[in-house]
């Protein structure tokens, strides 16, 4: 497993929030995984991401098997192989080895709820088309919000194979390692633990989440993540959210063009910010080497460029967010 465009600090050296994520991490996940030591740089971004992964994710009653189906969906969805091959491995780890495969093979599950929920989960990419809602219970929608943020940091600062030479893509190692990882996946978890980890001046957690724990922890990451906007200016700030308004989650058939064209109008300062952000948005692996080195001319620390991608990603996030608000009804 590498990162892309910088190594994080080791999961051992961490200190205050960090290291209490990554207690928890190791409590009841898969111990400090790349995907939460890339946000390191940002510990209030990190912390929001992984309450919001917890408590949506492991905590509460709803199907464990149900919301892993949403997660590895939502990740096809984006093109997040990375996502995919991680959260096909735990639904080896809750027993479902048939499903994990078809998930695996790209197919659509021939148990008819599970084939609803799976349509469910990808059609949210571009939820204006699709006039998407949830009539799901918090704990699987704040699931698929999770991923689509999750992916997105994903696929812009890690590469895409989880072991050396893609090994997880192969059925017997998915098999074995969820099995592995069987007894932690299965063990239920308590909600609100991650809460005391978030910033208690968050917005009012969202309508739709009701009281649970999951509203909570969207609004903490929805806050903290849009603060990477602070970084570009007005113009490219509207440029970034117009554009995720009009293209509703539409893949880029040549994304470098495609940010090229975009960002033409956009003060010159603040033009591969904003591309870098619009493609953390919309095809966040085809941020390059030569966008990072570009903004580390003048943004040089590595907590910028996480907060920079965080910020296209809650972007992309809210979109999908919105549509479950009455007033888009």
């Amino acid at each position: 497993m590498t990162y892309r465009f910088f190594t994080p600090v080791p999961a051992k050296a961490a200190t205050g929030l960090t290291a209490e994520v990554y207690r928890q991490l190791r409590d009841e996940f898969l111990g400090p995984v790349p995907t939460f030591q890339a946000l390191s740089a940002v510990p209030e971004v990190q912390a929001a991401a992984w309450a919001l992964m917890r408590e949506a994710l492991l905590a509460g009653d709803a199907s464990r098997v149900d919301r892993e189906l949403v997660a590895s969906a939502v990740s096809r969805a984006n093109r997040c192989r990375f996502c995919v091959d991680a959260h096909v491995m735990l639904l080896h780890a809750l027993g479902e080895h048939e499903l994990a495969e078809v998930i695996a093979r790209g197919g659509t599950p021939p148990e008819p709820r599970h084939a609803e929920l799976v349509g469910w989960a990808e059609a949210s990419r571009s939820p204006r088309a699709a006039a998407w809602t949830s009539p799901y219970r918090p704990e699987v929608t704040g699931t698929l919000l999770a991923f689509q943020f999750i992916n997105r940091i994903v696929s812009a600062l890690l590469d895409p194979d989880l072991l050396p030479g893609g090994l997880q893509r192969s059925p017997l190692v998915r098999s074995v390692g969820g099995r592995l990882y069987a007894r932690v996946a299965r063990e239920p978890k308590d909600p609100g633990r991650s809460l005391p980890l978030l910033d208690a001046g968050a917005t009012a957690p969202p309508v739709w989440a009701g009281d649970s724990p999951v509203g909570v922890a969207y609004a903490s990451l929805k806050d903290a993540a849009i603060r990477g906007g602070d970084l570009l200016g007005d113009v490219a700030r509207q440029t970034v959210t117009a554009t995720v308004r009009w293209e509703d989650g539409r893949y880029p058939a040549r994304p470098a063009d495609w940010a090229v064209d975009l960002v033409r109008d956009v003060p010159g300062t603040d033009r591969v910010g904003t591309r870098i952000a619009l493609l953390a948005a919309f095809a966040p692996s085809a941020i390059t080497p030569g966008d990072v080195a570009l903004w580390r001319f003048s943004h040089p620390d590595d907590a910028d460029l996480v907060r920079l991608v965080a910020y296209g990603a809650i972007t992309a996030t809210e979109h999908v967010a919105q549509a479950l608000s009455p007033a888009h009804h």
